[in-house]
């Protein structure tokens, strides 16, 4: 603990009580003349090991922008709630040996009690949980509504499975290839899922990335994911008389097409055609047991010709092999590529391991050459350069009806299904005679049975199949037997909606009124971690945009501005992870120095961005600057500002204000030392300095102000007062710093009044005790600039 604390534990747990007996932080969905601010902090899971710094970092900058805008007099909206359902919470529960149910309110219990500790200023009454049925039953409405529009649908796809894990992971769900929860390798599995239709909002979300202020790293990220091409798709006829149809954004490179290649999935395998079927057929198992990511990043390229059967190249009429290789995915165009090794680097590690022509068709450096230049070898297009040679190619390949332009987008169908338990029962319904079926909104929620046996099976089936008197339901259309869909829903189904339900979490009639969803609109600042910016932000204005179509919320855009923190590591600079035992416990923290010190830490370790490693040793620095502040109350005094406290007070509440617009978290700390420092050699200080200084400070260290403010002699509290503006005439001081040099170099530094005359400086300059001890010699010349410095050549 810090030399000389000031009494941390009593005075925070006495703010904490105050502000939730008054219901400081309750808002209404009424503006009463107030502008209306809504804030969100990306939803929390509640994990085993309850809340570790780093999440600390992120909701610590969200609660210092609440309680700014609050004392702005705006209307904020700060609520908070947990991601209860999902993998996450049933891995622990497997782990523990208890029922998920049971670890998940308890896991709850630990993260609002440490939330609570960590004195942030939530709306308790709209808390919030996906795994509680009054919230689910609106996240399965919301899927019946997806699906009566056409925008979820069952098929069999080939999913990422993770035999450890025993479940299904999505592409974003990997790292490196390899399961993101236990780092086990991933194989790939055919299963029927639930799927929705995200990628017919592809243009959409890209359009929508223009009417939003997130960060360009991020609009970046979400472009990029999306994959939006722009080109041609190009039929080329087969041997056997068939077309096999590939999506090409270079159709001027079309002369340089010296083979084709498909991916193992690809139709064209099952021909009867292929001669070497054996081998082609051995390729695609071995194919199947490699993810998607391994496959796209795999440097060793590999496959096999299909023998007996070729393609006709349609610009110049040669014959062209075709090839398997598992560098080929489906879903990305059409599963088949038209191979041009002079010009791509893919293309040409193939072409060299399996000894293939390669032809050049753009004039410029050594091969694989990937960059613009004049067209060689290229017939009509010959000469042509880049944009004109393609608009070419594509008005022969449209006006000889060989193919058309078209746009291709990268990203895939959202895979919704999961074979897991803990998660939101789909509410669908399967009758011989109707096919699928959607529940009935009066039977709304399909409640998650209780069941003894919730572990994931071996085989890939729901545990949820075992619960007969479950799934034994009757058909809503015909009345005749029928079985409910044992699949859970992804954790991404409840957190793509919660911040809409945070207006209105009460509403039983609706997942929120009208009147809320238009008076609070969009998130006016969302902050989330870097890691979610392809996979949750996508999910969320996928689904919202949905709704929008649907008529049911008032903007197409749910997130008007978000930003993103950088990670606290441990003191080494490895990731905080329990596995590695480095996990700094805020419990800790707050125990030996003040959850006032944890905060003000927490945003002057780094800018806020970037990552940062984190230091004990510093956090001492920030205690001891609190203990500051807290004995400055035996230094003030009841009398009118002087200068100096004019001056450093106005600068900072500039300072502070405007970096707080900015989210510059850091330098609003160092705003607050500096101005402590200015003052710090004082006897006395102001007592109206010392108001709006705490003022300012509250946001950050609102424990200690408050109580302080109290000190003071107010009744009211800190929570609803004024933000302090600050006074243009009082933001230069009559005092500068000026500079001493001697022959150009810099000997000393002193303040000065602000154009003082020539005369004046000399003579100051040349009694500096620093600077004279460097004259030596005739003085030659002396150089003034004003109000900057004296150089005084010897």
């Amino acid at each position: 603990m810090a030399e000389n604390s000031y009494p941390f534990k009593e005075i925070e747990k006495k703010w904490q009580k105050r502000w939730d007996e008054k219901n400081c932080f309750k808002v209404d969905n009424e503006s009463n003349g107030k502008k209306k601010f809504y804030c969100l902090i990306e939803f929390p899971f509640p994990s085993g090991s309850g809340l570790h710094v780093g999440h600390a970092r992120p909701y610590t900058a969200m609660d210092t922008v609440a309680r700014y805008h609050r004392m702005k007099g705006e209307n904020v909206l700060f609520p908070i709630g947990l991601d209860s359902f999902g993998a996450q919470a049933e891995q622990y529960a497997i782990k523990t040996g208890q029922h998920p149910k049971v670890t998940t309110e308890l896991n709850t219990e630990t993260y609002v009690r440490q939330l609570k500790d960590l004195g942030f200023s939530f709306d308790w009454d709209r808390f919030i949980s996906t795994s509680r049925p009054e919230y689910y039953k609106w996240t399965q409405w919301m899927f019946i509504q997806f699906f009566k529009k056409g925008l979820a649908y069952k098929s069999q796809d080939t999913i990422n499975w993770c035999p450890a894990c025993k479940m299904a992971l999505t592409n974003e769900e990997l790292e490196q290839g390899k399961c993101e929860r236990c780092g086990g390798d991933v194989i790939q599995k055919v299963k029927s899922q639930w799927t929705l239709k995200m990628k017919s909002y592809s243009e959409d979300l890209l359009e929508g990335l223009d009417h939003v202020g997130y960060s360009e790293n991020i609009k970046a990220q979400q472009r990029n994911w999306i994959g939006k091409s722009v080109g041609a798709e190009v039929d080329f006829t087969l041997s056997n008389g068939e077309k096999l149809k590939v999506f090409t954004t270079r159709a001027d490179t079309m002369y340089g097409v010296t083979f084709m290649v498909i991916a193992p999935e690809h139709n064209l395998t099952l021909s009867k055609d292929i001669s070497n079927k054996d081998a082609v057929d051995a390729y695609k198992i071995a194919a199947n047991k490699k993810t998607e990511m391994a496959r796209l990043e795999n440097k060793e390229k590999s496959g096999v010709k299909l023998e007996g059967i070729y393609a006709v190249n349609p610009f110049d009429g040669k014959q062209i092999p075709i090839f398997i290789s598992d560098y080929v995915m489906m879903g990305y165009g059409t599963g088949a590529i038209m191979a041009v090794p002079a010009h791509d680097t893919r293309d040409f590690e193939f072409a060299s391991m399996f000894g293939l022509d390669i032809t050049r068709v753009i004039d410029g450096g050594e091969l694989p050459y990937e960059g613009d230049g004049r067209h060689v070898n290229s017939g009509f297009m010959d000469g042509m350069d880049k944009d004109d040679a393609i608009n070419a190619a594509i008005t022969k390949v449209e006006s000889e009806k060989i193919g058309k332009k078209t746009i291709n987008y990268k990203m895939k169908d959202w895979l919704f299904s999961r074979q897991r338990y803990w998660g939101e029962p789909v509410p669908m319904v399967f009758c011989e005679c109707c096919g699928w079926q959607s529940v009935p909104d009066n039977q709304l929620p399909v409640v998650l049975p209780d069941i003894d046996d919730y572990l994931p099976t071996d085989d890939g089936e729901s545990p949820l199949a075992k619960a007969t008197d479950w799934v034994n339901t009757t058909c809503p259309v015909c009345g005749k037997a029928a079985k409910r869909e044992t699949d859970t829903m992804p954790n991404w189904a409840g957190s793509s909606w919660y911040f809409l339900r945070y207006m209105d979490p009460k509403n039983n009639d609706e997942f929120a009124s009208k009147d809320a969803l238009n008076y609070w609109g969009q998130v006016d600042l969302y902050e989330g971690g870097q890691e979610h910016t392809t996979r949750h932000l996508l999910y969320a204005r996928f689904w919202n945009q949905v709704l929008f179509d649907l008529g049911l919320v008032p903007n197409k855009e749910p997130f008007k501005n978000r930003f993103s923190h950088g990670l606290i590591l441990a003191e080494d600079g490895s990731k905080m992870s329990k596995s590695k035992n480095n996990i700094v416990s805020p419990d800790d923290v707050i125990n030996e120095f003040g959850t006032d010190s944890l905060r003000i830490y927490e945003m002057f370790i780094a800018p806020f961005s970037e990552d940062a490693a984190w230091s004990t040793s510093s956090i001492i620095g920030v205690s001891r600057f609190l203990n500051r502040v807290y004995k400055m109350i035996e230094k003030i005094e009841d009398r009118e500002m002087n200068k100096e406290e004019k001056v450093a007070i106005n600068k900072t509440i500039k300072d502070v204000t405007e970096r707080m617009e900015a989210t510059k978290f850091n330098t609003v700390v160092s705003a607050y030392m500096e101005c402590l420092n200015a003052v710090s050699s004082q006897d006395k200080v102001a007592k109206e300095f010392f108001e709006k200084f705490l003022a300012i400070l509250n946001p950050y260290a609102p424990h200690l102000c408050e109580e302080l403010w109290e000190k003071l002699g107010h009744n009211d509290m800190l929570v609803f007062h004024q933000w302090p503006e600050y006074n243009e005439k009082f933001l230069m001081s009559d005092e500068i710093n000026f500079i001493i040099q001697i022959n150009g170099k810099l000997r000393s530094e002193i303040k000065i009044k602000k154009d003082l005359g020539e005369d004046e400086i000399k003579k100051l300059a040349l009694a500096d005790e620093k600077a004279s001890k460097f004259i030596v010699g005739d003085i030659k010349k002396i150089i003034i600039v004003p109000n900057k410095l004296i150089n005084i050549v010897v």
